[in-house]
């Protein structure tokens, strides 16, 4: 069978047929395809390629990045040919930035041509790194979780099933045994991203804590929860601070975000309730104890995966450089999603059956009549149009 091809992959391709002052970073959530993607470049590219991996139990010293560095020139040196790169983890190496600028710079002194893609799966880790050693030297691309079309494309899969199951390839292959889908999206996924991308790397002071907020995240999927609300769901909670602490971890691991309150002209809340929104819909369905037909057959649940796939189709494709994504809500009037794009601002409310109220859009105009406004499903656009686009194609 053919293995799928995602667009970044021909994104890539291009940016390697000739050298580059540059070097290429691909990041975004473990099982979505970097690793794929990056072994598709090396088929395809008329280069010698050289791929190692540092995603080993004990986190390699910055030695790994010489070493595969002087591994790339022995290979330039014997065919006197141009040499791809390909550093997957990198995050995990201790002091890679530092490691990694001077290699870089010396290297774009030197005749040997070696183009450079470095891969990883924890946003703030790389986004810490490139900003604080690398400015001006790499160009970030971000490869989220898979979209409905990709799905559709792959796997044969209707809008129902993806908003269902997500959009991870890996767990497809189960989706036809519930059980099996549950435990390896939990076992292989969850389970993998908070040991190895997050208490390994920060320090954590309250691991169970960390854990069980990624779980109550799960349990109310694109819904506004009081910081003293989860307090009093959790164990040993801690304090407030801890908690919008660890939920900025979580994020960082491409998992959850809790968006704050929207406020135009003034330092937005912190510490606001945040909107809890799972960036893929299998880490909600996994840990919950309803079947397909049941979450299906419960309009209220169903309601909110529905919304809380449209936060994840956001969250994952807009950019948060460009993009900044909030809630609103005063008094009894709420908008699910407010985009600020510089001056720009959209509000987005989402609605899963044919009809519903939008009275929250509606004051939401009469405090920002400068805003433009969306419905996603019901008499608004299709939810499978919504999804078939990419993100930004709705805000232009």
């Amino acid at each position: 069978m053919k293995t799928f091809e995602r667009s970044l992959t021909s994104v890539l391709l291009k940016e390697f047929e000739k050298r580059q002052p540059v070097f290429q970073v691909l990041t975004g959530p473990r099982q979505v395809g970097k690793t794929t993607i990056a072994h598709q470049v090396m088929d395809k590219l008329p280069l010698i390629s050289v791929y190692s991996s540092a995603d080993s139990p004990l986190p390699p010293g910055p030695e790994w990045i010489e070493t595969q560095w002087r591994r790339a020139e022995h290979e330039a040196d014997r065919s006197k040919k141009p040499v791809l790169l390909v550093l997957d983890e990198v995050q995990k190496v201790r002091g890679w930035s530092e490691s990694l600028k001077i290699i870089w710079d010396a290297a774009r002194r030197s005749l040997r041509d070696i183009r450079l893609l470095v891969l990883g799966s924890s946003a703030l880790l790389i986004q810490e790194g490139l900003s604080e050693s690398l400015a001006g030297r790499f160009l970030l691309h971000r490869c989220s979780h898979w979209t409905f079309q990709e799905c559709a494309d792959a796997f044969g899969w209707d809008l129902h099933r993806w908003i269902y199951f997500g959009g991870y390839p890996g767990a497809a292959v189960f989706s036809d045994d519930e059980q099996k889908w549950k435990r390896y999206v939990t076992d292989s996924l969850i389970e993998s991203v908070l040991a190895r991308d997050v208490l390994q790397l920060q320090k954590i002071t309250k691991p169970a804590l960390l854990r069980h907020l990624f779980a109550l995240a799960a349990t109310f999927p694109a819904q506004i929860l009081s910081y003293n609300k989860m307090l009093g769901q959790l164990q040993d909670a801690g304090n407030t601070t801890t908690l919008a602490h660890y939920l900025r971890l979580l994020e960082t691991a491409f998992l959850v975000s809790g968006l704050e309150l929207f406020s135009r002209g003034s330092i937005r809340k912190r510490g606001s309730s945040p909107k809890l929104l799972l960036w893929n819909n299998a880490l909600v369905n996994a840990l919950s104890s309803r079947s397909f037909d049941e979450s299906s057959a419960d309009a209220a649940w169903w309601g909110h995966l529905v919304e809380n796939a449209v936060g994840a189709h956001l969250v994952n494709e807009l950019s948060p450089i460009e993009y900044t994504i909030t809630y609103w809500r005063h008094g009894n009037n709420e908008v699910d999603f407010v985009i600020a794009r510089g001056k720009q601002l959209f509000a987005i409310e989402v609605k899963s059956g044919r009809s519903g109220k939008t009275s929250g859009l509606e004051a939401f105009r009469a405090r920002y009549p400068e805003a433009r406004f969306l419905v996603v499903g019901g008499n608004g656009i299709p939810l499978r149009d919504f999804f078939a686009a990419p993100a930004g194609s709705w805000l232009k």
